[in-house]
């Protein structure tokens, strides 16, 4: 019953007025009265509140909450008197236990198993590792089988194998068997991978073997609007079994249309569309064996123009462009792109690049005063695109201030002397035969021509025509006698001076033999 007499002393002392300020530490002290009464349970287990019930009964002025916590602190101080021989002795926690390492778990499923071989009494097949083994590692595989219907599976191996290929023999000629391939380590059985479909124990007689024409085996490019006609030729016995697939998925017989016989397979689209471009895929099937191909087929158009073209700067006698590509680049590359310009006095467009890859070019050459408009076309493995982008920008050409100075040339004097270029040759002409006879001259100022016959001018003679032509000279004599015969002498003068030219012309008699004389 010491607790109900020490009750007043904390009222006396400054304890319970510091208790609240740390209403936290309070239920931590009662630990060593516990001790020293010698309970064996540890501090934690022995509740704060069970002294404070025999203090409250003497104290009835005292709020329960004050009698609670002084109750404790006495306790504390009697309780540390009597534990204090006791701080030596440490209760020591129990070491844990090593935890214990996960059990192991199975791989997951082998894969991709497919048949190698069948014949009459065995069949063969083959699979991909799984790919988590884990760190248990892997053991081997079991390879089962049943027949189709039945679900009677049979290992087929007696011991564990660790390749990824296996022969099951000794089978019946007709049996349509399912097989399943398990992976097996220390956590166990995997999921089985299992063969696609069952398959028939028979010799086969030719395996499936797909020839792929060699203008098919890259990718078969044809424009829009264009005729498909496939034809892929196989082998396989007895008749393989033909299917196809666009980007995985079955044809749409409403665009494509495929006829099968015995040796091959026509894929046939009467007007092809951009839509039909895809990836094509041609099985050939004959039992558990197949052959598969792949034909990728492009349908293009011509591309749409570029999407933007914008004059960037113009000086002096350039103009500075840039444009992006064509938002539709007609299903396959852009191969360049067509520059023009066209001056708006005219309106008539010259193309000034053509085939050009660059995105941003330089127009040159450009007339001074005139202003340009530009457009630009894309172009592709089909052509040129039909619409273009035009700049909505104009370039004008400004003229510039020129101060132009004609130069000065000295006075040539053309001034020259008779000379004649063409001489006058001696002739001979007959009788009653009009002849002519030919010179020329040059000379500035145009020289006069006079025309004399042994020296003596010839005037206005009738018998003789004179004519004067762009430095030509011709005397025409008519009709001549024997009598015109003589040297005759042109000249031809002017300011500068003269020039003289002659020849001899003989007039022959035309002599008659006796006989037509007398006639």
């Amino acid at each position: 019953m010491s607790a109900p007499e020490a009750a007043p002393e904390p009222a006396e002392a400054p304890a319970p007025e510091e208790a609240p300020a740390a209403p936290e530490e309070a239920p931590a002290e009662p630990a060593p009265v516990a001790e020293g009464d010698g309970a064996a349970a540890p501090a934690e287990e022995t509740p704060a509140p069970e002294p404070a019930p025999p203090a409250e009964a003497p104290v009835a002025d005292v709020p329960a909450a004050e009698a609670v916590v002084e109750a404790p602190a006495d306790a504390a101080e009697a309780g540390a008197t009597e534990a204090a021989p006791a701080e030596p002795a440490v209760v020591e926690e129990p070491p844990k236990a090593p935890t214990p390492p996960p059990p192991p778990v199975p791989t997951s499923a082998p894969l991709d198993v497919f048949v190698e071989d069948v014949n009459n009494t065995s069949l063969t097949i083959d699979w991909t590792a799984p790919e988590t083994i884990g760190d248990s590692g892997l053991d081997g595989y079991t390879v089962e089988y049943c027949k189709d219907g039945t679900t009677d599976w049979v290992v087929a191996n007696e011991e564990l194998t660790a390749t990824t290929r296996y022969c099951i023999k000794n089978l019946t000629t007709g049996d349509l068997l399912l097989v399943r391939v398990v992976a097996v380590n220390a956590g166990g059985r995997s999921e089985p991978g299992v063969l696609a479909a069952a398959v028939p124990i028979r010799e086969v007689g030719a395996r499936p073997k797909i020839r792929m024409p060699r203008n098919l085996r890259s990718r078969y490019v044809r424009q829009v609007g264009a005729q498909i006609n496939l034809v892929i030729p196989f082998l396989g016995k007895p008749n393989p079994a033909v299917s196809w697939l666009k980007d995985g998925e079955p044809l749409d017989s409403k665009r494509v249309n495929v006829r099968n016989s015995d040796k091959d397979s026509i894929l046939f689209i009467r007007t092809a569309q951009r839509e039909d471009s895809g990836a094509f895929e041609m099985t050939v099937k004959v039992d558990s064996f197949e052959d598969k191909a792949a034909i990728t087929l492009q349908i293009v158009e011509l591309p749409g123009p570029p999407a933007s073209l914008k004059l960037v700067d113009s000086w002096g006698f350039n103009a500075a462009l840039e444009w992006t590509p064509p938002k539709d680049t007609g299903n396959t590359d852009i191969t360049g792109y067509t520059v023009q310009k066209a001056d708006q006095k005219t309106g008539d467009w010259f193309t000034v690049l053509e085939h050009y890859h660059r995105l941003t070019a330089t127009v040159s050459d450009l007339i001074m005063g005139n202003t340009y408009v530009f457009r630009v076309f894309s172009e592709n493995r089909v052509g040129k695109s039909e619409a273009c982008a035009v700049s909505k920008e104009v370039a004008h050409i400004q003229k510039t201030a020129i101060l132009y100075t004609a130069p000065e040339y000295p006075e040539h004097d053309f001034s020259e002397a008779p000379k004649f270029t063409t001489p006058l040759n001696d002739r001979a002409a007959t009788v009653g035969y009009t002849t002519k006879l030919l010179c020329s001259v040059r000379g500035s100022p145009r020289p006069k021509i006079q025309w004399m016959k042994n020296m003596m001018i010839i005037g206005d003679d009738p018998k003789f025509r004179i004519l004067s032509n762009q430095g030509i000279c011709s005397l025409e004599i008519r009709k001549p006698c024997s009598f015109d015969g003589g040297v005759y002498t042109c000249k031809a003068k002017n300011e500068q001076g003269e020039a003289t030219v002659s020849c001899k012309l003989e007039v022959k008699q035309v002599i008659l033999p006796a006989a037509e004389k007398e006639n």
